[in-house]
C-alpha cells in the first residue's frame, strides 16, 4: 500500500511568481500558507501506519520539495511527471488528483493525502482496503452548493455514464478524509472517459471542474466500496483554540486529524502554529525515515 500527499509550499517565491503569473492576482497566505507540519504528516505514516510501502510526494517544481526530505525514503514526484505539459502549470487541486494513477512505480492500492490531515492514532490496513476493496464513508446528497459540490456531482455523472447507469438526481460523496484508491479503476474509467475528462481541466478551479470522486463513484456503482467512514476528527480553527487542538493531538480519540485552515491575524496563525508544532514534538519526538 502506498501514499501520495500532494504538496503546495506557498512561501516559495518561485511557485509564487507562477502563480500570479496565471491567476492575475496576489497569492492568498490562507489558501497556501505553509505551516511547517509536513514533517509531522511523515512521522505519523512511520509511527502509526507502519504497514505502508511507498511515500510519494507531488510538487510542482524541485523548489517546492522541504530540505529536510529523505530522497533515499520519498519518492518526489514533480507534476510533469504525470500531468500532460499542455497543461502545466496548474494551480488546480481537481487537476493534479484526476492524474494521481498515473505517478510512475505507484502500487494498486494508494492512498490520498492532503497535507492537513495527519495519522495521530492506530491504523490498520483492513481500514482502508479490504478483499480487493476499498473502504470510505460514502454520503447521498440532492442538492449542490458550492464549487466542490458541484465538482462531486458533475463526477458522479460520468461514472455512471462511463458504465452504462441512466442519470439521476441523486449524487455520491466520499467523506473528506485520506481517500483509498485502487490504481486498475481510476486507468479504467479515464481511458473510457479521457476525452472528457481532458476537456473539463483548467489551471485554476472552475465550475466546470471533474475532480477525484469520479474513481470512488466508478468503484461504488461496481460494488468496489465497502461504506464505512474511516475514523477522523475535523477541526477547524475558526472554531477552536490553540489549546485545544494541541490537546486533541496529543490525546486523539481517532485514528485521524484534518486541520483545516482560515483567515487568520498574524498573531492567532504564530499562536496556532507553535500550538500544533508542540503537540506533534510530543507526540512524534523521533524522526521518520523520510527525513534526511
Amino acid at each position: 500500500m502506498d501514499i501520495v500527499i500532494a504538496y503546495v509550499d506557498g512561501m516559495d517565491p518561485l511557485w509564487q511568481k507562477d502563480y500570479e503569473k496565471y491567476a492575475g492576482a496576489p497569492v492568498l497566505a490562507k489558501r497556501f500558507r505553509d505551516w511547517g507540519t509536513l514533517k509531522f504528516l511523515m512521522r505519523g505514516i512511520q509511527f502509526r501506519m507502519p504497514f505502508i510501502d511507498n511515500v510519494f510526494l507531488v510538487v510542482s517544481r524541485e523548489s517546492q520539495v522541504p530540505e529536510w526530505v529523505s530522497r533515499e525514503n520519498v519518492k518526489v514526484v514533480l507534476h510533469e511527471d504525470f500531468i500532460p505539459k499542455e497543461h502545466l502549470p496548474t494551480f488546480n487541486s481537481t487537476t493534479i488528483s484526476l492524474f494521481l494513477h498515473r505517478i510512475p512505480g505507484l502500487g494498486e492500492q494508494f492512498m490520498y493525502f492532503n497535507d492537513d490531515i495527519f495519522p495521530v492514532g492506530d491504523c490498520r490496513p483492513e481500514d482502508y482496503f479490504r478483499d480487493g476493496k476499498v473502504v470510505i464513508g460514502i454520503s447521498t446528497h440532492l442538492f449542490v452548493s458550492g464549487m466542490y459540490k458541484h465538482h462531486v456531482k458533475r463526477s458522479n455523472q460520468l461514472a455512471r455514464k462511463a458504465l452504462g447507469k441512466p442519470a439521476i438526481p441523486f449524487y455520491i460523496r466520499p467523506q473528506h478524509s485520506c481517500i483509498p484508491m485502487l490504481k486498475s479503476e481510476c486507468d479504467k474509467v479515464f481511458h473510457e472517459q479521457e476525452e472528457v475528462i481532458m476537456n473539463s481541466l483548467s489551471r485554476l478551479r472552475s465550475n466546470d471542474n471533474l475532480n477525484m470522486s469520479l474513481y470512488m463513484s466508478y468503484m461504488y456503482y461496481q460494488g468496489k466500496v465497502i461504506t464505512k467512514r474511516i475514523p477522523c476528527k475535523h477541526v477547524s480553527m475558526a472554531a477552536v483554540t490553540p489549546g485545544s487542538i494541541g490537546k486533541y493531538i496529543t490525546a486523539p480519540s481517532k485514528s485521524f486529524v484534518c486541520i483545516n485552515d482560515v483567515s487568520l491575524s498574524e498573531e492567532k496563525y504564530e499562536a496556532f502554529r507553535k500550538a500544533m508544532h508542540d503537540a506533534f514534538q510530543t507526540v512524534f519526538p523521533e524522526k521518520s525515515r523520510f527525513e534526511k
